[in-house]
């Protein structure tokens, strides 16, 4: 997945401002960080997708 998709997919689900905070605010504990760290980090966008979606409960179809 590549940044921009990984981006679309945030604001999509969670809308803008909630997103871009949860990047940045919320510790991830599949990860160990925040999502926006996580990337910084080298992780895959599709894995901090995926650790999001666990944690906020978003339907596995959307994952």
């Amino acid at each position: 997945m590549r940044l921009t998709e990984f981006t679309e997919l945030l604001h999509t689900e969670f809308g803008t401002a909630r997103g871009d905070a949860l990047l940045a605010d919320h510790v991830l504990p599949a990860l160990g960080r925040t999502g926006a760290r996580a990337i910084e980090e080298g992780v895959e966008p599709r894995e901090v997708w995926r650790a999001l979606c666990a944690d906020f409960d978003v339907p596995r179809s959307r994952w």
